[in-house]
């Protein structure tokens, strides 16, 4: 294993490189993507450490190899937090490790709350990487600004580790809540479901997470979430609203829960399909397309988040099973990956959903001017 301590141990150790080699972070997240063909791992682990933190500017810059759980315990000393919710992959995918920041980073790796305060490459200032040619790269900053040229940041996450090795990264961070409310309605089927979420959603209340959550095995015991956030006057206000907008909405009885944090992590790291077996989809589709998706594909379970408009599927584990979710979410202009499959799986059916012929072909461009000699990650994001 190649385990540089330094940027340009790391710059080094790329220029050198003759064979292909897999970025790792932590380690969490090693089976998603297609699997790669490399001889040896190249860890960030030794690109560790908060480099600055300035809580009144709400700004947080580290090393990629970061511990997540590092980055969290310094902001809530401080009341603050990462607003995107990054999920947890490890109960879902059954790995051990460490979340690093720059795999969260890497991986785009968002939750619930991206219906309200963006991805992870929104909460993104600026970057720091090292190219497939040994080259160090820096782009944006420490401050939200307009850019010109070429945004870099955004580029960057989401690129899993193709385009280059993130070496540190800054971050907008913001106040953790004062108070939330969690309000549930039960017994919803999958289409009422969205339609209560997508009017919760359009009201001027702020709503800060929306999913469903089915129940095959008692239709009754369904529970469709809806949460929001802020100062305790407000929340109260708002959530007395929002009960009465779902109330007529569903015509049932609504529940507010004060305390949640469980329930919305359980929605976040998708633990129904943990300890289930099966190929897991993450699909992107428009909220209103959601359930007749999951209707179409044969499954063993099915989740919603972000208001319908993110659809989790359990399968079966077959090229057949694959076909099928690729071809629905194509035909409903939507991007379905596969998040959780044996190897031969993901090397058969590929991760992510395939691409036009134009946007692949400004994506080959890309990786062809980041990393020439096709060294990190080679084959990842194949679809």
């Amino acid at each position: 294993m190649i385990e540089p301590a330094s940027e340009l141990e790391l710059g080094q150790a790329i220029a050198d490189l003759s064979a292909p080699v897999e970025v790792r972070g932590g380690g969490t997240r090693g089976g998603l993507g297609r699997p790669v063909q490399a001889a040896e791992t190249l860890s960030t682990a030794g690109l560790r450490g908060i480099s600055l933190y300035e809580p009144g500017a709400l700004t947080l810059v580290a090393g990629a190899g970061t511990p997540l759980s590092e980055i969290e315990a310094a902001l809530a000393a401080e009341n603050q937090r990462l607003a995107f919710e990054p999920m947890d992959h490890r109960p879902l995918l059954g790995s051990g490790g460490e979340p690093t920041i720059g795999g969260v980073a890497a991986c785009n790796v968002s939750g619930p709350r991206r219906v309200q305060a963006g991805a992870c490459r929104d909460a993104m200032l600026g970057v720091r990487f090292v190219d497939g040619a040994g080259r160090v790269v820096k782009n944006g900053g420490r401050v939200m600004k307009n850019v010109t040229g070429y945004d870099l940041v955004k580029l960057m996450g989401g690129s899993y580790g193709t385009l280059g090795v993130l070496t540190e990264l800054a971050f907008k961070v913001l106040p953790m809540p004062e108070a939330s409310a969690t309000l549930v309605a039960r017994g919803l089927d999958d289409a009422a479901a969205v339609a209560a979420m997508t009017a919760a959603l359009g009201s001027p209340f702020d709503v800060t997470g929306a999913a469903h959550l089915p129940d095959p095995g008692d239709p009754a015991d369904a529970r469709t979430l809806v949460r929001i956030e802020g100062f305790e006057a407000s929340v109260a206000y708002r959530a007395g609203r929002l009960r009465d907008l779902l109330s007529a909405q569903t015509q049932g009885e609504i529940e507010v829960l004060s305390e949640a944090a469980d329930l919305w992590a359980e929605v976040r790291d998708v633990r129904g399909f943990a300890d289930r077996p099966g190929a897991v989809w993450r699909i992107s589709v428009r909220p209103s397309d959601g359930p007749a998706l999951a209707a179409a594909v044969p499954h063993l379970g099915v989740r919603y988040d972000w208001g319908g408009g993110l659809v989790w599927l359990l399968t079966e584990e077959s090229d057949a099973a694959a076909t099928t979710v690729r071809a629905e979410a194509a035909r409903l202009r939507g991007h379905a990956t596969l998040v959780r499959a044996p190897a031969a799986l993901r090397a058969s059916a590929g991760a992510f959903q395939p691409e036009t012929p134009a946007l692949a072909a400004i994506s080959a461009g890309l990786r062809a001017k980041f990393d020439p000699r096709g060294l990190l990650n080679p084959g990842r994001m194949s679809a």
